[in-house]
Order: C-alpha cells, then sequence, then structure tokens
C-alpha cells in the first residue's frame, strides 16, 4: 500500500511542477495553423473561404454542437457581417473584420459559452501549381489555466483543422 500512495504523490508532485512551468513558460500569445492545397480554382475555393455562410458548410466546430441553430446578420461576405450560434453549451459570434476578395478574409471569434472568451481567425488563400493553397489560423491570449491545457489544445485543434480543411477540400473538388 505504502509503495501504491508513493507513486501516487509522485504522479501529483509531477502534474504540480508541470503546471507550474506551463504557467511560467507557455506564451499566453496563442497561435494554431494548417493549410491544404485544393485542386480547384482558387474563385470556387473562395466561395467557401470567403463567407461564413460557405465557411459553416465545412466549419469542424459547428458540427460538434448539438442542436446547433444559426443565425446571420447581413449577407456574411462583407466586413461588418456576423453569424450568431446557440447549441447545448455552446454559443458565441463570428464576425468579419477584413475581406480581400479571393485571397483573405479575417474574423473575430466571441466565445459566450461555455467560457467567456475571443479569437481572431484568418483564412488566405494563394495559387499553388494548378491548384490552390488554402492557409487557416486562429490566434488567442491564454488565461493561465488554458496554458496548462495548451498540449490538449494543440492535439484538439489538429484534429479540428484537419477534418474542416478535409471538409473545404471536398467540397471545392466536386
Amino acid at each position: 500500500m505504502k509503495t501504491f500512495l508513493k507513486i501516487i504523490g509522485i504522479i501529483l508532485l509531477l502534474l504540480i511542477v508541470y503546471a507550474v512551468i506551463a504557467v511560467l513558460a507557455f506564451s499566453k500569445d496563442y497561435h494554431y495553423e494548417k493549410s491544404v492545397v485544393i485542386n480547384a480554382p482558387k474563385e470556387k475555393v473562395w466561395t467557401y473561404v470567403g463567407s461564413l455562410k460557405g465557411y459553416n458548410m465545412w466549419d469542424p466546430f459547428s458540427k460538434e454542437v448539438r442542436d446547433i441553430s444559426i443565425t446571420y446578420s447581413g449577407d456574411g461576405d462583407k466586413v461588418g457581417d456576423s453569424y450568431h450560434w446557440k447549441g447545448d453549451e455552446s454559443e458565441g459570434e463570428q464576425s468579419i473584420t477584413a475581406i480581400v476578395p479571393n485571397e483573405k478574409m479575417m474574423t473575430k471569434l466571441h466565445f459566450i459559452q461555455p467560457f467567456d472568451g475571443s479569437a481572431k481567425a484568418t483564412f488566405i488563400i494563394t495559387p499553388e501549381g494548378t491548384g490552390t493553397k488554402v492557409t487557416w489560423s486562429i490566434d488567442n491570449e491564454l488565461s493561465p489555466m488554458m496554458k496548462i491545457m495548451k498540449p490538449m489544445m494543440d492535439n484538439n485543434m489538429g484534429k479540428m483543422f484537419n477534418q474542416g480543411l478535409a471538409d473545404l477540400k471536398k467540397l471545392s473538388e466536386k
């Protein structure tokens, strides 16, 4: 029994040490990005990247929200246009902050539930050989608790971005 308690104590001590190191060493600035090359002209890809309605056709995050309802403000393709989502244990809004047709769209995310927060997303499309490269990134500021969870966030973001970009590729290459 003493050996078991020692093992539990060591594990707890390692977790505490990791948490202290994470809070002190990890940057509060969080950036994550992924890219994919799509075998389609940029004008076709832009229909899914350059508007909020197009984005919601492949957005992996909204697919995770049960009983989601989305309400748009504007057509979803101009600066100031936005949408609000609400579902089981998730609510927020995303609005366009900058747009360069067929090249770039930047948005601001405001998370309301399950936690209050904000982030910025950027979608950039560029020619790549005979196709189109899409780079999707997200930036936000991490609280001390979120710094501790950064490795799990990176893992989750990787899965979600890969799924979303794969769905975007399928839609665009149809």
